[in-house]
């Protein structure tokens, strides 16, 4: 055990930094303390006292020698300055001279970190009591500034056994201190004016606890407050508080003053007296040309030629002339325009020369045409499978800043087959796709109406698509046309509605697949309907709110819901195409309901949960879905313990497995399409070492029918539902490499409903490998990306 906490690495009259403890009242708020700890204990693989980290420094300690370093990086800088000195091209001297700093820099980082090892590594945390008492001012300082100005800290230390210390900070907080009064000192009348005005707004009130940081958070509220009325050149240094205790015990007097500009002795606003908007800068085919102005909206267009629609352009530039400066509307018209997704670039500067104030626009034109190709690797329902895609780029297609894409992709899908429990690499899927998106509502509202909706970022999507799925059951194809609404909210929410989304399906299946499908038929399962040659035709809006999900160190949470009407209007009038066709038609509701969140525990560790759900119901005479309409619970975005869309339904038992030994005791040879989808997840991911993470996580979930006859198992009922969560287990490692997180879980499974009760906890049963008999063989999942 010595050796795991690294205790063999400490040297003579050395100590192990083991474990540091606040004492405080239970009722005080620790918050943010424990991260002022000046020295950190090694990480640990709790609950066990193994530290991967130190293990790996020790190992790269071993095999480091500076002085190689020191004279590699001696060896390349003779190597590069002989070859420059003999180079006369000033190019070639420019490359020389940066490649050698690249490889020194390199060396250099090496010399001071170590290699690879030590760099993802830990060195030993040795125990050093004058990190321990800076620890204990520090603490300090930080309740001074929450309002705790009497507050007392004092530190010690404990040895442990096995050459270890425990570090303990007592905190004897004493009465918070509260603002008693809060007051003003502001010469200038109209800045005074406005502080007072919007004083409901202020973070500081009376009776609240006095916090340095909420002072702090105010002088930014009012130096914002201020440039969104016009004060262009006001600064935070003017802002003042002070504060007084002398009154009273535990109060505080706070005193805000607004000081003046000494030379002009008032803080002067500013209006807007023209706007000049250039959105060609750069286009170095018509520098000869000289530029023309012309003029929409208040706005001038200073420019070669008409190449993007005034009115468009007007519509994102929210200055307005004559109006006072405002801060907030300025980056706001920096941040639409840059949506437009046709420049590469927006500056935004103000001109205060000549005593006029004048908003200088700046926009360079993106390329016209672009073409990129792209070739990977997508990892679906926990298998890998290759990719390659091509996307055509057309901006500002008919001059109204449009954007045409022509796209397609074909890929062999890493997917588990629908009849089978294996199958990789066994579907191959080819798209292609042509849209045009629109930087407008397509939809005759008024002017006034236009310019309004324009701060919200409307886009009109229209979308032709062909896609073709070869899988060993079937192949199919989809035919799709649609038109789509899309527009924001303060960047958090994000709203989708598409009025009108058409499928024309065909479907051409094996006779292994069909003999199947009509079992399921015959056990009052529908699933053979949905691979008739169809007609799917639906209206869906989504609603997304993101609160900055999966930022590091902040709470954050993720929602989203979809609601989908499918058929609607066939209730109307029915295309006669379809009877000609002799497509199925499909009327059905669907909705689901997506609720994510994460909170930062400490900077290396996070708790995350998750809840989705989903309903759908068909009212059309096939009383089907259409099949990817339907949910399925399963895979490494679901439950993890089970393979991808095999859990459910319900109670519903699958096949027993004809070879118990190689694959288990089920045969989860078939997908489970469901009508109804609940399941949840809860996962614990601690940074472990370098770029290499792990998790902890525990799912459940399952899905059910509605319309399955002869089946109560199968179908969702209100009194056993709670009675049939499948519970998963298991843990998983994340690599982190910044741009990309890959993931590898293991999933085992807890609580299997499937089984019979009383032999439905089946934990004890997992089994790493062959042969399992009656066991449960955990389930590998592979994905990129977090699993929510």
């Amino acid at each position: 055990m010595a050796g795991c906490i690294g205790t063999k690495h400490l040297e003579e009259n050395q100590k192990i930094l083991y474990r540091q403890t606040l004492h405080h009242p239970k009722d005080f708020n620790d918050t943010g303390l424990h991260d002022l700890f000046i020295q950190k204990t090694n990480t640990r693989l709790k609950p066990t006292d193994i530290s991967i980290p130190v293990t790996m420094y020790y190992i790269g300690k071993q095999n480091f020698s500076q002085e190689k370093f020191f004279k590699k990086r001696t060896r390349i800088e003779k190597k590069f300055d002989a070859k420059i000195a003999t180079t006369q091209n000033i190019r070639r001297i420019a490359n020389l001279q940066y490649r050698k700093q690249n490889k020194v820099d390199a060396l250099n980082k090496k010399i001071d970190n170590g290699n690879m090892f030590m760099q993802w590594g830990e060195p030993i945390a040795v125990f050093d009591s004058a990190a321990m008492h800076q620890t204990e001012q520090k603490i300090k300082n930080t309740l001074f500034n929450r309002g705790y100005f009497r507050v007392g800290v004092s530190s010690h230390f404990l040895n442990l056994k096995n050459r270890r210390v425990a570090t303990e900070y007592s905190i004897a907080p004493g009465q918070a201190y509260t603002y008693d009064t809060i007051f003003f000192n502001i010469p200038d009348e109209k800045v005074r004016r406005l502080i007072i005005k919007n004083q409901s707004l202020s973070l500081l009130k009376k009776g609240d606890v006095y916090s340095q940081d909420k002072i702090t958070q105010e002088r930014d509220r009012i130096d914002q407050l201020l440039k969104d009325n016009g004060f262009f050149d006001f600064s935070k240094q003017f802002i003042d508080f002070i504060a007084d205790t002398s009154s009273s015990k535990g109060k505080v007097r706070l005193q805000m003053e607004i000081l003046s500009p000494s030379k002009r002795g008032y803080h002067k606003q500013f209006r807007v007296d023209s706007i000049i908007f250039t959105p060609d800068v750069g286009v170095k085919s018509k520098e000869l040309l000289r530029r023309q102005p012309s003029f929409y909206n208040n706005v001038t267009f200073n420019r070669y030629d008409v190449e993007f629609n005034q009115r468009l352009l007007a519509q994102r530039v929210f200055i307005t002339k004559d109006s006072l400066y405002n801060r907030t509307q300025t980056i706001n018209t920096q941040r639409q325009l840059a949506n437009l997704d046709n420049f590469k670039f927006v500056n935004i500067n103000y001109d205060t020369t000549g005593g006029r104030f004048v908003a200088n626009l700046f926009a360079s034109p993106s390329d016209r045409y672009t073409w990129s190709n792209e070739a990977g690797m997508t990892v679906t329902q926990g298998f890998p499978g290759p990719y390659i895609s091509s996307n055509f780029k057309r901006r500002n297609l008919f001059g109204g800043l449009e954007i045409l894409e022509i796209n397609g992709r074909i890929g062999f899908e890493g997917v588990a087959a629908v009849t089978s429990t294996g199958g990789f690499y066994r579907s191959v899927e080819t798209t292609g796709n042509a849209s045009i998106t629109f930087p407008q509502f397509l939809f005759p509202f008024t002017t006034a109406a236009q310019f309004r909706y324009a701060r919200n970022n409307p886009k009109t999507k229209l979308l032709a698509g062909y896609t073709f799925t070869d899988r060993p059951e079937y192949q199919r194809s989809i035919t799709t046309i649609s038109a789509t609404y899309s527009w924001d909210l303060k960047r958090k929410w994000i709203f989708s509605f598409s009025p009108a989304t058409l499928n024309v399906i065909n479907s051409t299946i094996s006779n292994p697949f069909r003999a199947t499908l009509e079992h399921l038929d015959s056990l009052g399962n529908k699933l053979i309907n949905a691979f008739k040659p169809s007609y799917v035709s639906s209206m869906i809006f989504t609603l997304t709110w993101n609160d900055n999900y999966g930022l590091a160190q902040r709470n954050s949470t993720f929602i989203r819901t979809t609601l989908e009407t499918g058929g609607t209007l066939l209730n109307v009038y029915s295309p006669r195409f379809i009877q000609n066709q002799g497509l199925e038609p499909y009327q059905y509701i669907r909705a689901s309901f997506d609720f994510r969140k994460s909170i930062p525990v400490t900077k290396t560790s996070a708790l995350a949960y998750r809840f989705n759900t989903g309903f759908g119901f068909a009212y059309s005479p096939n009383k089907v879905l259409p099949y990817e309409k339907n949910f399925f619970a399963g895979g490494s975005n679901s439950v993890r313990a089970w393979r991808p869309r095999r859990l459910g339904l319900g109670s519903d038992p699958p096949m027993l497995s004809t070879n118990p030994s190689g694959n288990g005791y089920f045969d989860y040879s078939f997908e489970k399409p469901g009508q109804v989808l609940l399941e949840g997840s809860v996962e614990w991911r601690q940074k472990l070492v370098g770029f290499l993470n792990y998790a902890f996580f525990v799912d459940a979930g399952n899905v059910w029918g509605l319309q399955m006859a002869n089946n109560n198992r199968a179908n969702f009922s209100w009194d056993k539902f709670y009675q049939q969560f499948a519970v998963g287990t298991g843990f998983g490692l994340r690599f982190d490499f910044t741009f990309l997180i890959m993931r590898l879980d293991v999933g085992v499974k807890a609580w299997d409903p499937a089984r019979e009760p009383g032999s439905r906890f089946v934990l004890p049963m997992a089994s790493l490998r062959a042969p399992y008999a009656f066991h449960e063989p955990v389930i590998y999942n592979i994905g990129i990306g977090y699993p929510f």
